[in-house]
């Protein structure tokens, strides 16, 4: 999943969900140097990655992207998987989706000394660019989509996947919500599990 399904699949708690969010910046056993909610966003965040990437129905949404664009083709699906959350926002959350990123966003600020160098570059584009409230129009993904290519040195071709957003778009959304609801529940199941375990 990509980050606004991340921030959201985080609960309630602030530390938490900074944990998850700046997960994919902290290495093995990394995670140790920070407090515990925050190790327990990290952790939850590798669960999820690992739940996704195995599970039956994102394979479905990935093979149809597979032969155009490779290994990029999980990538993309977190992305438009990303879009379907931020459009269908109101069915997940009753936090208007526009306060709900600015909540988020502030309490970046507040935590940002604790933030991997990498994403406290990031930080200011996310923010001005407001990343996670264009993710709700296509406009918005693929501008996602065309600075993910840039990333790649236009090895990628991502900024073309749009094309295939469209062309398949109801196919994706049904299994954006099919799977999106299992996550949503494994989710909460580790979050009570990880509040157990982690010291």
């Amino acid at each position: 999943m990509n980050y606004l399904a991340h921030i959201y699949l985080s609960g309630n708690n602030h530390l938490v969900t900074i944990g998850n969010f700046i997960a994919d910046g902290v290495k093995g056993k990394q995670y140790k140097i920070y407090d515990r909610d925050i190790q327990i966003g990290i952790l939850l965040h590798r669960h999820i990655d690992t739940y996704t990437d195995a599970h039956k129905t994102v394979r479905l949404s990935t093979k149809r992207l597979h032969k155009k664009y490779g290994h990029f083709s999980g990538i993309i699906v977190d992305i438009l998987y990303d879009h379907f959350l931020a459009k269908n926002w109101n069915t997940y959350s009753n936090i208007p989706l526009e306060n709900y990123v600015d909540d988020f966003y502030k309490s970046l600020k507040d935590n940002y000394e604790v933030l991997p160098t990498r994403i406290q570059k990031m930080m200011p584009y996310m923010i001005t660019d407001n990343w996670l409230l264009n993710y709700a129009s296509i406009e918005g993904i693929a501008k996602v989509l065309y600075g993910m290519n840039k990333r790649t040195k236009n090895i990628s071709g991502m900024d073309k996947a749009v094309k295939e957003l469209e062309e398949f778009y109801s196919e994706f959304e049904k299994e954006f919500t099919s799977f999106f609801e299992e996550l949503t529940l494994f989710s909460k199941e580790k979050i009570i599990e990880l509040n157990h375990t982690v010291q």
